[in-house]
């Protein structure tokens, strides 16, 4: 009985995300790009120091589908999108879940200015196919689609919120807790922000920017202190790619963390891509900002259980 009384006060959140869901593939098919579906198992995960891939019979439920789509851009394609699950492990709370929708999609021949274009676009037409255009309300905050949207460096909104250069200075442990607790809480009101252009070290897959190559061309798009997306250029380079990918594997290990095998189909193909960038938007966040749910157990039919 209890189950079933949880479940049917759910229905306003599941439903308006059906219609996000419906609104978000309306979106991209309607602007030529082609939805594919991708393995969710793979042998071989992109390595990345914060993020643990949830092994399965020896090979690994994807982190998310990044690694497959670009050796269909290494193949040809243009401009492709995908949602679907995704699992990363031990990520629990409020704002995280270990099972998730990430929604990706990838340019071939252009660069992150593209996608913070279509990230102005694409939220600016679900809320008009919503009703929340120009203004709603999220947990009483006003938020706003219409507008310029601030784009800022992280080195000037760690200046401003931490008191500190992350690009001068080599913190990542520092970096990740003033991110969380100094920073992020402060973006995105009330329309988005993009938080642009960090530091080389926080770039795993992003090109660096040819201009100051202390950076990296990757940013992440804040919504009322919520990183909705994460989005860069393609560092296609095959050989910088390994070492990179190799010293986040050095790094795990002298962790204690598990290290998987490298990617080696995904290397070989930048062998054949040039100019790309690619986007990952979590679609459970977007969902509960939307539809002004408390957290995103409301916005999952069935949420995973909680830690004991």
């Amino acid at each position: 009985m209890m189950e079933r009384m949880v479940l049917a006060a759910k229905r306003p959140y599941l439903e308006m995300r059906s219609r996000i869901l419906h609104g978000l593939r309306l979106f991209f098919v309607s602007r030529g790009f082609l939805e594919v579906q991708t393995p969710v198992r793979t042998p071989a995960p992109a390595p990345e120091r914060h993020i643990d891939p949830v092994e399965s019979e020896g090979w690994f439920l994807n982190t998310s589908p990044e690694l497959y789509m670009k050796r269909l851009l290494a193949a040809g394609y243009l401009r492709i999108f995908q949602m679907g699950p995704v699992f990363r492990k031990g990520e629990r709370g409020s704002r995280h879940h270990p099972e998730f929708t990430l929604l990706e999609w990838y340019r071939a021949g252009d660069d992150y200015t593209a996608l913070k274009d279509d990230c102005r676009e694409l939220l600016r037409f679900l809320c008009r196919e919503l009703g929340r255009y120009p203004e709603f309300t999220f947990r009483g905050t006003p938020l706003r689609v219409d507008g310029p949207w601030p784009d800022v460096t992280v080195r000037h909104a760690f200046l401003r919120y931490a008191g500190w250069d992350p690009v001068e200075e080599d913190d990542p442990d520092r970096f990740d807790l003033d991110l969380v607790e100094k920073v992020e809480p402060r973006l995105g009101f009330p329309t988005p922000l993009f938080l642009s252009d960090y530091p080389r070290r926080e770039a795993a897959l992003a090109r660096i920017k040819p201009s100051d190559p202390t950076v990296a061309e990757r940013f992440e798009l804040y919504w009322a202190g919520i990183e909705l997306a994460n989005g860069f250029s393609e560092l296609t380079d095959r050989r910088e790619q390994e070492e990179r990918f190799l010293e986040t594997l050095r790094q795990r290990r002298e962790a204690g963390l598990a290290t998987p095998p490298l990617p080696r189909r995904f290397l070989e193909s930048l062998d054949h891509l040039d100019q790309a960038a690619g986007i990952a938007l979590g679609v459970d966040r977007l969902v509960m900002i939307l539809s002004d749910a408390p957290d995103l157990d409301q916005v999952v039919a069935f949420p995973p259980e909680h830690e004991p």
